[in-house]
């Protein structure tokens, strides 16, 4: 028997109109309470995360010292107050400024000494006043200082000021600062005293040698600054000094200290690198 076939073609489905077609199901709405627990959360890590950043603001924009925990022990630097330059004459330029190649420094000579730091005793007799060439001298030991102020005589200095103070811890400290009428006078005085074949040591201490310590740290352009210390065994205090050269003016930076633990470097390279500051 034959198979019987058939060219009647085949009815073509109709498509499911699209408001027909199946939905999937949607998920079940969390229960309200959940979604306020979610909003809970969400906000309280918002505002941690604020706080976070808020504290390493803080943190990165203080000082180490200012955080609790992170305080580490003070490395000796005096508390000075904060330094500004004084006023100057009207029309008068600055030691360093294109309008004065002579580097003179136009400013009251006492209100560029260095303010005593917070806790000192003032010396009275160095109030940050005029003092005379003979007290200035008074720093040096005895067998140099006749033929130191010659020289000083034969330079004519304008001015002498100075500035005194001794901390709790008993360290003494005196500024000098001498102005000429020119920088090479200023220049010549410190050859004298340190260059010379015989240099002038200081009182009480006789011998002197470079401070290995110093890294010229704060040195103002143009100035020059030179740093000793008392060559050991110390007598009775032990004596740091340094010079600073700015210009018309020489500055005499000197610390002393009795007893085993002498003066601390710290401070006193602190001294100096700020008096250079004023000075330029």
């Amino acid at each position: 028997m034959t198979e019987q076939t058939t060219d009647t073609p085949a009815r073509a489905v109709p498509a499911v109109p699209a408001e027909a077609a199946p939905v999937p199901p949607r998920a079940p709405k969390p229960p309200r309470r959940v979604l306020r627990a979610v909003a809970r959360w969400t906000v309280a890590a918002l505002v941690l995360g604020g706080l976070g950043a808020g504290t390493a603001f803080g943190i990165t924009s203080m000082e180490r010292t200012d955080v609790p925990g992170l305080a580490t022990e003070s490395d000796g630097r005096w508390d000075y107050p904060e330094l500004s330059l004084p006023a100057l004459p009207a029309g008068s330029p600055r030691p360093y400024s294109d309008g004065n190649v002579a580097e003179i420094h136009h400013a009251d000579l006492r209100r560029l000494l260095l303010p005593a730091p917070a806790g000192a005793v003032v010396d009275k007799r160095l109030d940050g006043g005029w003092v005379s060439a003979e007290r200035y001298l008074s720093e040096y030991a005895k067998g140099g200082r006749s033929e130191l102020a010659q020289t000083l005589k034969d330079s004519a200095p304008r001015h002498v000021a100075a500035r005194g103070w001794t901390m709790p811890d008993g360290t003494s400290t005196r500024i000098y600062l001498v102005r000429f009428n020119s920088t090479a006078f200023a220049q010549s005085l410190l050859d004298r005293i340190t260059v010379s074949g015989s240099p002038v040591p200081l009182a009480g201490a006789p011998e002197t040698v470079l401070d290995e310590g110093w890294s010229g740290g704060g040195k103002v352009a143009g100035t020059s600054s030179y740093v000793y210390d008392e060559a050991k065994p110390y007598g009775r205090a032990q004596v740091r000094h340094g010079y600073v050269v700015a210009g018309d003016t020489l500055a005499l930076v000197v610390q002393s200290r009795k007893g085993k633990e002498g003066t601390r470097s710290v401070p006193f390279h602190q001294t100096v690198i700020l008096q250079n500051q004023l000075l330029g």
